[in-house]
């Protein structure tokens, strides 16, 4: 199991406890591609999950100097280790360099979220995505129409498995434990279902001056009736400094583990984000969603009606809002039963 940012822990959680639970052999090894590693020892304690085996400590870098590092740390490990499978989840450096590493080595590689596409290569997720299913023997696809994109790109059927996505079996797992933890909620002064929540951190919406300033001044119109919490990225507090951006009515905080922010987004009357990760976890929860992009690769919230797109202009983006509030949250979840985790496990065990 190769992770290297909080998502992809987040998202691996289901699939550790299933082969922890049937007593499968297996290790973590941390790329430590995000953050540092004491916060991410916290997540795994938060998760209650074993730590990794192994860090190689890669930091963050330009995509070339993450992916070269990955390649270099992983292939050591791996030919000491000598896996019958690696797994990877998702589309960052981490996922591009182990799959790389391992299918070189003649590892078999199992990519869990497989199939995703916004089509828009711009993104170097995108590149990551495409580039490790293509090297993938196991395409772990969470939706039907992840299993036609792969099979629509010449992947062979028999490679691809439509598991559902583990972040509904995450949600469902560590929601319980979040609410054992307090409520967070009363810390912040914050009434359920009288906020919106944002989260804003992707390079495409906060390294660029102009959109940043758009996508704020839309958030800031929303917030004249809706009190808006951003839990702000370091790296967009970077660069709202760099930019000499203002706030405005918007409250900044410091990002919160994930526990904490899964109940305020289980609370929130709206999302507003640029994040893959969060469309799905607000549409499992019932949870509006706006999101600050011009694509999208989880197009199946848009089909059931949890989420929009709505860019970066301030009038969508206020317009976005309004839809979505008035609409109606009783959609089907479109990512399966909760039972992803324990599929894939059935699928590399044979069992």
């Amino acid at each position: 199991m190769i992770v290297g940012t909080r998502p992809e822990i987040i998202k691996m959680s289901p699939i550790i406890r299933e082969l922890e639970k049937r007593e499968i052999n297996y290790f973590v090894l941390h790329t430590g591609q995000h953050y540092s590693y004491n916060l991410d020892r916290l997540l795994f304690e938060e998760l209650q999950l074993r730590y990794p085996k192994y860090n190689i400590h890669v930091g963050s870098g330009s995509h070339a100097e993450e992916t070269a590092k990955i390649l270099v740390g992983v292939e050591a490990i791996l030919q000491k280790e000598n896996p019958d499978v690696v797994l990877v989840e998702g589309d960052t450096s981490s996922v591009l360099g182990s799959a790389v590493s391992a299918a070189k080595l003649h590892i078999k590689v199992g990519h869990v979220e497989a199939g995703l596409r916004s089509y828009d290569r711009r993104m170097p997720e995108e590149i990551n995505r495409i580039l490790a299913d293509h090297c993938s023997d196991y395409l772990f696809a969470p939706t039907k129409k992840a299993e036609n994109n792969l099979i629509g790109e010449g992947i062979p059927k028999e490679k691809v498995f439509v598991t559902g996505n583990t972040i509904v079996d995450a949600v469902q797992q560590n929601l319980g434990i979040a609410k054992s933890k307090g409520n967070i909620l009363n810390m912040l002064h914050y009434l359920p279902k009288m906020y919106g929540l944002v989260t804003l951190h992707r390079q495409e919406n906060v390294d660029d001056a102009d959109r940043f300033k758009s996508i704020l001044k839309g958030l800031n119109r929303i917030s004249i009736n809706l009190p808006l919490l951003y839990p702000i990225h370091p790296r967009a507090r970077k660069m709202m400094a760099e930019y000499s951006l203002s706030a405005g009515n918007i409250e900044l905080v410091e990002p919160f583990g994930f526990l904490e922010f899964l109940q305020l987004e289980s609370k929130a009357k709206l999302v507003l984000t640029d994040s893959g990760g969060v469309q799905e976890e607000s549409c499992v929860m019932n949870v509006p969603c706006v999101t600050l992009r011009d694509n999208t690769e989880r197009p199946e919230t848009i089909d059931v009606g949890a989420n929009i797109l709505a860019g970066a202009m301030p009038d969508v983006i206020y317009e976005s809002a309004n839809i979505m509030m008035n609409r109606d949250n009783h959609w089907l979840n479109p990512f399966g039963d909760g039972k992803a985790g324990e599929k894939i496990v059935e699928i590399l065990t044979g069992s």
